[in-house]
């Protein structure tokens, strides 16, 4: 008699199981859920997925685009010799230019040797002449700044990026570049 009572108990499932207080197992929105498994579905083993890693068919589809070892090995060879003639046509270029502009050096340094001295001259960003150093003393603590901010020979921080409308301060008509001591 027990064990028909045991038999017939009534047992509560799990899915009655109060869980309204409990936050969804996945934390995310239905649609993305539904848009990420599309995008990004699982790697199944037992099927072909045009987004998935496996394809049952790969060596087959590969078998049937190159047929033999040997057509492989051909048309890697025919990859390699391109890249080769691309990358001695870039060499060749760069050679005529290194060359013409070795020609124009050697033209200016028989013109003007001044010149040619002042554009392969290599200068150190941080050394200051007497007259720098002078004139550093005498400057406003940010005209100060400025100066050691700005670089001899790069663009000046004052250049403006060039665009379609004006600013909307207008032109600066009181504006004095700061002449640098050569």
């Amino acid at each position: 008699m027990l064990s028909l009572l045991q038999r017939f108990s009534p047992r509560i499932p799990a899915t009655q199981v109060r869980c309204y207080a409990r936050k969804a197992e996945s934390g995310m929105d239905p649609k993305r859920e539904i848009v990420r498994r599309s995008l990004y579905p699982n790697n199944r083993r037992n099927g072909p997925s045009p987004t998935g890693t496996w394809r049952p068919d790969v060596a087959r589809a590969i078998q049937h685009a190159i047929p033999s070892v040997q057509a492989h090995n051909t048309i890697e060879r025919a990859w390699l010799l391109h890249r080769r003639h691309v990358r001695k046509r870039r060499e060749a270029e760069l050679a005529r230019k290194f060359d013409c502009m070795k020609g124009a050096m050697d033209e200016l340094a028989k013109i003007d040797g001044h010149l040619y001295y002042e554009a392969n001259r290599t200068e150190n960003p941080r050394a200051r002449s007497a007259v720098e150093q002078q004139m550093i003393r005498s400057l406003k603590s940010s005209e100060a700044r400025a100066f050691d901010a700005r670089i001899r020979g790069l663009v000046p921080r004052e250049l403006h990026i060039p665009t379609d409308t004006p600013s909307r301060t207008g032109w600066n008509y009181d504006y004095k570049p700061f002449a640098r001591p050569i």
